[in-house]
């Protein structure tokens, strides 16, 4: 079951963001997913599974000035290691490329460091195609 996230899933997407290599977000993300769920142009949603959250994907819409539709992008979508192949990742991703027609959007996209290659494989399932150049400034 696909559902928006509360701010009582923080504990499950905690652990969740650990398997993507961000650790010890325990002392700030209850306050991060209150922000998201709050706004209006952000969308956070769990995948339940036999009581359990075993997945999460944010989103994020932007809309553009110089394209007729928005942009939807994938900040992250994690699915727990031990159910991960079970079809959940697609499910979460359909619902999400489903969600972002309905807010006008003509396109989606998401940002996967060049060390996951697994999450390269499922992305390119789905149809996604790679972009050439992605630039970050820290701030």
């Amino acid at each position: 079951m696909i559902r928006q996230a509360t701010a009582d899933d923080w504990k499950e997407i905690s652990s969740l963001l650990d398997l993507l290599g961000y650790p010890n977000t325990g002392s700030f993300i209850k306050g991060n997913i209150e922000k998201l769920i709050a706004h209006p142009d952000e969308e956070l949603m769990v995948y339940e599974y036999e009581g359990r959250v075993v997945a999460c994907i944010s989103l994020h819409y932007i809309p553009q000035l110089a394209l007729p539709g928005d942009i939807a992008c994938i900040s992250y979508l994690v699915v727990d290691s031990t159910t991960r192949s079970t079809g959940i990742g697609r499910e979460v991703e359909e619902y999400a490329s489903q969600a972002a027609k309905k807010r006008n959007c003509d396109r989606i996209q998401v940002h996967c460091h060049s060390r996951r290659v697994d999450a390269h494989r499922f992305y390119n399932r789905q149809g996604f195609s790679e972009s050439p150049k992605y630039f970050t400034k820290m701030l």
